[in-house]
Order: C-alpha cells, then sequence, then structure tokens
C-alpha cells in the first residue's frame, strides 16, 4: 500500500464529504432561490386575485406540456445560452458583465450588413464569414469592457451597461439610416438574407442550428475554465488579483480576453436571432435577451454547464408569456416581474453562501 492511499484511508470521513459538501450547497441554494422566486410571485399573483396553481400549469403547458412547446422553447434557449455565457465567463475574473445585449445587436447588424455583399458568394464561405464577424464585433464591443477595466480600472458592470444602451442607439443609427433596405417601410430593416445563408433547422426537429453550436459553446467554455492554465489563472485572479499581479499572472490579457470571449459569443446570437430567424436586423434584435442571460448565469453560479438546464427553463417560462396572458388576462410584462422575483432571490441567496456551509457542518460533526 502506498503512502498517499495510507493517508486517504487515515483521513477521517468527514474531511473526505467537505468537497461534496460545497459542490451541495452550490446546487441546493440556487434551487431554494429559484422555489424562494416562485412562491414569492405565487403571493404577488394572489394579490392580484389570480391563481398561481393555473397560472404554473400554463406555463408547463405552452413551455414543455408538447412536442411544438418543446421545440418552442428550445429556439428560445438559444441566445439565451449565448448571453449567458457572455455574463459568465468574465465572472471567473470578479467581473460583473452585464451589456451582452450590446453585443447581441451589433453582432445582428453585422451579419445583415455584411450579408448584402455576400449574396454571390457560395454558402460555405459566407456564413462562416458572418458568423465571424458577428463574433469579432461582439468581441471587441465587450472587450473594450475589459480594456476600460485593466487600463483606465472603470468598473465594468456600469460600462457595459451602458455601452448596451450605446449599442442599441447606433443600431437604430445604421437599419435607419445607410444599411436600411428601401422596401421596409413600416420596419426599418436591412436587406433580407438570400435563402443560401439563412441558417437551417436540427434534422427532425423545427429549431435552428444555434442551440447545438450554443451548447457546444457552453462544453468548450467549461472545459476552457476548469480544465486549461488559463482557466486555473482566471481563477486565480478572480480571487484576488493584486496576488495574481505579483505572481506574473498576464492580468490584463486575461480580462481583456475573456471579456472579448463573452462578447464574441453573444455576438453569435446576434448572428443566428439574423440568419436563422428574423431573416434581417431590424429592432427586434434588441429583444433584452442580454438581461435575461445575467439572470441565468447568477443562477447557473456561472457554471456554463449549468446554464445549460436554466437557460431552458427560463426560455419555456418566457415562451408561455403569450397563453398566460391569453388565459389569465395578464399583461405581457409578467414575466419580466417572475424573473425580477427570481433574481432577487438568486442575490439575497448569495449572501447565505458560506454561512449555511455544509461543508462546515461536516468539520463540525468531525470535530464533536
Amino acid at each position: 500500500m502506498s503512502a498517499a492511499d495510507s493517508t486517504s484511508l487515515a483521513e477521517p470521513l468527514w474531511a473526505r464529504l467537505i468537497p461534496w459538501a460545497r459542490r451541495l450547497e452550490g446546487i441546493l441554494l440556487p434551487l431554494m432561490a429559484l422555489l424562494v422566486g416562485f412562491l414569492a410571485f405565487a403571493v404577488f399573483l394572489l394579490i392580484l386575485g389570480k391563481d398561481p396553481v393555473q397560472f404554473y400549469e400554463l406555463v408547463y403547458m405552452a413551455g414543455f406540456g408538447t412536442s411544438f412547446s418543446w421545440q418552442n422553447t428550445l429556439s428560445r434557449a438559444a441566445p439565451l445560452l449565448f448571453a449567458a455565457l457572455c455574463v459568465a465567463i468574465p465572472a471567473r475574473l470578479g467581473l460583473v458583465v452585464i451589456g451582452g445585449e450590446g453585443a447581441i445587436v451589433l453582432g445582428g447588424v453585422a451579419t445583415g450588413g455584411l450579408a448584402v455583399y455576400l449574396a454571390g458568394w457560395p454558402a460555405g464561405i459566407a456564413m462562416p464569414l458572418l458568423a465571424i464577424a458577428a463574433a469579432v464585433v461582439g468581441g471587441f464591443w465587450i472587450g473594450i469592457v475589459g480594456w476600460l477595466r485593466h487600463v483606465r480600472g472603470v468598473n465594468e458592470t456600469i460600462s457595459s451597461l451602458l455601452m448596451a444602451y450605446i449599442a442599441i442607439a447606433l443600431m437604430n443609427h445604421l437599419v435607419e439610416g445607410v444599411l436600411r433596405d428601401p422596401t421596409s417601410l413600416n420596419k426599418p430593416s436591412t436587406a433580407p438574407l438570400v435563402d443560401a445563408l439563412r441558417v437551417g433547422t436540427l434534422p427532425g426537429w423545427n429549431v435552428h442550428w444555434g442551440l447545438a453550436v450554443a451548447i457546444v459553446g457552453c462544453i468548450l467554455a467549461w472545459v476552457l475554465i476548469e480544465k486549461t492554465t488559463w482557466g486555473f489563472a482566471a481563477r486565480i485572479a478572480g480571487g484576488n488579483i493584486r496576488a495574481a499581479e505579483v505572481q506574473g499572472l498576464p492580468v490584463g490579457r486575461l480580462i481583456i480576453g475573456f471579456t472579448a470571449l463573452g462578447g464574441a459569443f453573444a455576438g453569435l446570437a446576434g448572428y443566428f436571432e439574423v440568419a436563422a430567424v428574423h431573416g434581417t436586423a431590424n429592432a427586434s434584435l434588441a429583444a433584452g435577451y442580454g438581461y435575461t442571460g445575467i439572470l441565468i448565469a447568477f443562477l447557473a453560479r456561472q457554471n456554463p454547464l449549468a446554464i445549460i438546464p436554466v437557460a431552458i427553463l427560463l426560455a419555456g417560462i418566457e415562451a408561455s408569456s403569450g397563453l398566460v396572458q391569453r388565459r389569465m388576462q395578464l399583461p405581457d410584462a409578467t414575466m419580466l416581474v417572475l424573473e425580477g422575483f427570481v433574481f432577487m432571490a438568486i442575490l439575497i441567496s448569495d449572501t447565505f453562501t458560506g454561512r449555511l456551509n455544509f461543508a462546515a457542518l461536516f468539520n463540525r460533526g468531525g470535530r464533536s
């Protein structure tokens, strides 16, 4: 028997359970926050004189009850996955970037504007170029946030939010100006993409390929963060930037690189919204996906793999808004109120991190 094996056997059971207890806390706290948010919203519905049981039944029916519901939900989940990655990846450095909406709309504008010039190109060349252009524009936009944070010390939360408003204004200026299709009378838009450049659907499903790309993106982001030296360095810098700088880690490159990578994912959301959903770039790009992505990333505890089920859950809730509005005579903004309750519950639950530490309970149990 090796020395390592004998040390492992000599280690008390409570000490070996501590790592699992920490993981359990990371799972249970978000789930409890989600439940508390749902319960608080149920009380809100009762105050309005509405039946919360009926509400949640309609949410399940419209979001997950049928095959059509699932396809609608998964289609909505694709941009939410990209938007959540825009928040989760910089968060490993301790950065709170909430301006993914700006990268989404600019990625969509880049797609719609460039597609006009690539209309006659082979689809195998033009489509990757459009996706790359959207990712580059989104990465550049959010990368500016990282640069401002590193070079000028500007708070990334404020700068990313303000830049999102600038991006939306820039989109409106371009779509209603130099990029506008003269035939788009009622709703200013860029010229429609030719059919050869439109993104198709997954075999057997009425869900575009953006969902598959987003899921692969979540997996790759998890590998980057958890299994590479860059991810390890980012976690060290996120814990203490000063200490990371003393150790010689390239903090500046990490900050700019991770924010740009998150922005690139958000830019891809804009690409798929234009190439797979709308067929043109217009004001519909500013659909609030970037802001819902903040909620998803926080609920998933910035874990790229956990983002996948959380995004699907939130997409199902948003997909049910129309049915809830018709059946219960509630305004369309009702789902935003529900998301607000959940977000507040998540923020409150973060204050209990470590205070309800299961690892500490095991520790005390082992020492008693």
